[in-house]
């Protein structure tokens, strides 16, 4: 497989896992209520800590994909066609 359809795939899993992920580990529980925010959102989201996690996660995913893929176990080539 080409370097470009490696790319997609990692993409794609890295979205899937980072929604999956997404709503882990968040406090919705907020001390001051401001007008006009939404009152079910989290006060610190943990962004920065749910991107590394998620690279991670996608990582080892898309190692063993890679894997299958280059020792035949799993051809996209034969299951598309």
């Amino acid at each position: 497989m080409s370097y470009t359809g490696l790319a997609i795939i990692y993409i794609i899993i890295w979205w899937v896992v980072f929604f999956a992920i997404l709503p882990i580990d968040v406090n919705r529980t907020k001390p001051i209520k401001i007008d006009g925010e939404d009152p079910g959102s989290p006060e610190n989201p943990k962004m920065l800590k749910k991107f590394i996690y998620c690279t991670g996660i996608t990582t080892i995913i898309f190692m063993i994909i890679y894997l299958l893929m280059r020792f035949e176990y799993l051809n996209l080539r034969n299951i598309i066609s």
